[in-house]
């Protein structure tokens, strides 16, 4: 998606979720609801989180990956006494459904149904945002870990949960469709700085959210992407499990994601180089407040942050972004 010229709205969102609280309308997300009897077992065998030990009221981000690890989608599950709520990427809503289809079988208590046109989400993104929570009366949750999701007082069938979908501190509502304007208008009334999907596509490249067609493609594992905090190591059997394991066990990421700041615009998909010595590709660019940043993936020998490059024509220098992790965790 081409970024046209920044303007002053940019500029009051950006600031906003640096230094107070933004309020996204991300309903253009798909919701996918997975309800009956054995959804926690189906869901905990097709995605790298340990989804099987989660409790009504808790939630995470996990990966759908293909047979050879390949990413297919970054996805939150939220867990509910009835069904599991997948918010899914915009353009992963169909697939998706389908994928998962084709893993239920005829003994599973597994039904899905797509929710997205039903129902709405909305983003509360920066340090302030729990000025908006009080003021929804879902104060409880504050301090919870991420994930963790409370019903909003005011809203029938609604929830609010913990992280805002960025590296930065916020939350995230999901509500039935009908509620949406009300809830948007009573935020707005809390001070609270709309952005628009512009900036909020700035915002998801310069903190280094994967997106998928750019940075989770079948090119990639969600290892290189920098997504550990999404995979359990200690869960048992799940497509893509033994590729991701081995990756992990011999140290065998061979590139990670990184950010890069750069003198000039440049296109996805740019060769980045080190003099005559190709060592990765661009996969997102935006034009800043102040510049140009893009996302790619270098190759774990050539170094990383404070790396000198070329993206095509344009110079560039390796940053960390901190949305992702470089690094093998410690277990």
């Amino acid at each position: 998606m081409s970024i046209s010229a920044i303007d002053n709205n940019d500029a009051a969102g950006i600031q906003a979720v640096q230094n107070s609280v933004a309020i996204c309308d991300r309903s253009f997300w798909g919701r996918i609801k997975v309800s009956d009897g054995d959804r926690l077992r189906f869901l905990h065998n097709q995605s790298t989180n340990d989804i099987q030990s989660l409790k009504p009221g808790q939630g995470c981000d996990t990966v759908f990956v293909n047979s050879t690890a390949r990413t297919l989608d970054l996805v939150t599950a939220y867990i509910l006494e009835d069904n599991v709520l997948l918010l899914v990427s915009p353009n992963r809503r169909e697939f998706l459904m389908q994928w998962l289809d084709r893993y239920i079988f005829f003994a599973d208590k597994v039904q899905l149904t797509d929710v997205s046109e039903e129902t709405a989400t909305l983003g509360l993104i920066g340090p302030e945002s729990d000025t908006v929570v009080e003021k929804l009366g879902a104060e409880s949750i504050i301090g919870q870990p991420y994930g963790t999701h409370i019903s909003i007082p005011s809203v029938s069938q609604g929830f609010i949960a913990v992280g805002s979908g960025l590296a930065s501190p916020g939350y995230t509502l999901i509500l039935p469709a009908s509620a949406k304007e009300e809830v948007w208008n009573q935020i707005l009334e809390a001070k609270a700085v709309p952005i628009g999907d512009r900036t909020w596509k700035m915002l998801q490249i310069l903190q280094g959210r994967p997106a998928p067609d750019h940075e989770l493609t079948e090119e990639y594992n969600p290892l290189e992407a920098g997504l550990w905090q999404t995979i359990s190591f200690n869960k048992g059997c799940y497509i893509g499990q033994e590729t991701i394991a081995r990756l992990n066990t011999y140290k065998g990421v061979k590139q990670h994601l990184w950010g890069i700041n750069l003198s000039g615009s440049a296109e996805p998909g740019s060769v980045i180089t080190i003099g005559d010595e190709k060592v990765g590709k661009l996969t997102s660019y935006t034009k800043t407040l102040d510049g140009h940043f893009g996302l790619g993936y270098i190759r774990s020998k050539a170094g990383g942050a404070g790396l000198k490059v070329h993206v095509g024509e344009v110079e560039g220098e390796v940053v960390e972004i901190p949305f992702v992790s470089q690094d093998y965790p410690q277990l």
